[in-house]
């Protein structure tokens, strides 16, 4: 017997309330980022204001939540002849689709839209590369539910890894980007072996003094990271062995293709590549949730006494959760070097670590599209707030503040489950 609960829209005032909620929220943040700036009158700065643009930015978070809540009002209602938790989830799956694939479009255009402005693709490739750690870092903190304060020290090593075999024995970059990645993960398996027994406080006390243990490694073994001076003339990724830059006889990507040489080559390319490695970042831990370890980590983070009375190895689930957190941090350490073409201690300090856990708790742990919104938000609102540059970290903080009160989940706090029960009914159809 089919069991089927009655489910009502809800009414036009509960939708404007919930879109006038949203509109403040984006008031609130925008009258610093967006409603105010400074301008250069007569060698002073004055603070001057944008209000229509504020109002436009702000009538467009009312819109565009009146129509996001009006679109997952109609899925659900469409399914109620199923079960209302099957629904709901189903409803929340297919926003989250159309959200990402969104995403992923606008991603893709950016670079034309905005090809003549450098800050704005540089921007984007910051973001991509805060994503992509994100990503990495979910697995550990949001699928396996144990907390990494030292996600920069795997972060490093990818980085020094790339910038020693590149300028010590000439690897280029798609060769030293597995290589670097497998260091990143022997690491991983190196931190997570004698400290997996602890858990919580301990363990996330644990990480933090790991990552300050390679940080300082880094600064005084002068002979193996040339010290606090850092290493420099860091080989760039080529296009297929297409240099961007004229180097001698050797053809160009602007030569080959018979355009003109423009530095906005080597910029689009390296956005394109970070992005590439991004999108196989997410196909890659996706897939792995899938998986008979991926449905462990999951078992492990809600009930980890449970498992091991099931029989599963909780010590060697967590490690593999470690070790290919670490994989991934380590990949996106080789792009920053490249793109960097420098890298020192001071780039991976314990104020990266906590950004990019940040992102994954005000994403909503275990979310794949809250990290690229959390990401979006905390580097973008510093970077909107440069004119404010003594108040810059005041806001930031405040406005980190406001979203944790707004949606103390994360952005995303709600997330489907990898695997999903159906019971059939007593005739034999499905739900």
């Amino acid at each position: 017997m089919r069991v089927v609960v009655a489910q009502h829209a809800p009414s036009l005032r509960e939708r404007l309330k919930d879109a006038a909620a949203v509109a403040c929220v984006a008031l609130l943040l925008g009258v610093p980022m967006i409603g105010l700036t400074t301008v250069d009158q007569g060698g002073a700065l004055h603070v001057a204001t944008r209000w229509p643009v504020l109002a436009i930015f702000v009538t467009l978070c009312f819109i565009g939540r009146l129509l996001a809540r009006f679109g997952l009002d109609r899925l659900q209602l469409r399914r109620r002849s199923r079960p209302a938790a099957v629904s709901a989830l189903r409803g929340t799956g297919a926003l989250t689709a159309w959200v990402g694939w969104s995403c992923l479009g606008v991603a893709l255009a950016l670079p034309v839209i905005f090809s003549d402005n450098r800050y704005v693709v540089d921007t984007a490739t910051t973001v991509l590369i805060y994503v992509m750690l994100g990503w990495g870092l979910n697995v550990v903190v949001g699928l396996a539910g144990l907390l990494n304060l030292g996600y920069a020290a795997f972060y490093a090593v990818g980085a020094y890894a790339y910038a020693l075999l590149s300028t010590q024995f000439g690897w280029g970059f798609w060769q030293a980007l597995p290589v670097a990645g497998a260091f990143a993960a022997g690491f991983g398996l190196l931190l997570g072996w004698p400290t997996l027994r602890l858990r919580g406080d301990y363990l996330a006390i644990v990480t933090l003094g790991f990552g300050e243990i390679t940080r300082v490694i880094l600064i005084n073994w002068t002979d193996l990271s040339n010290g606090p001076n850092g290493i420099a003339s860091i080989p760039r990724p080529t296009f297929f062995g297409l240099p961007f830059k004229p180097d001698g006889d050797t053809p160009t990507f602007a030569s080959f293709f018979g355009i003109e040489f423009s530095p906005l080559h080597r910029i689009i390319f390296l956005y394109y590549l970070i992005l590439a490695l991004a999108m196989l970042t997410n196909l890659f831990v996706s897939r792995l949730r899938k998986l008979p370890v991926g449905r462990a980590w999951e078992a492990i983070r809600e009930d980890e006494i449970a498992c091991q009375a099931l029989g599963i190895n909780v010590t060697n689930v967590k490690l593999s959760a470690f070790a290919i957190s670490a994989m991934l941090g380590g990949c996106a350490g080789v792009f920053f070097a490249a793109r960097q073409g420098f890298i020192s201690p001071e780039s991976f300090t314990f104020n990266e670590s906590a950004i990019v856990l940040a992102i994954v708790v005000l994403g909503g742990t275990g979310s794949q599209l809250g990290v690229v919104l959390a990401s979006l938000v905390l580097v973008l609102l510093p970077e909107l707030g440069r004119d404010f540059a003594d108040y810059r970290m005041l806001l930031f903080g405040a406005a980190m503040i406001l979203i944790m009160i707004w949606r103390p989940g994360g952005i995303l706090a709600k997330r489907e489950p990898t695997l999903r029960y159906r019971a059939l009914s007593r005739d034999g159809g499905g739900p």
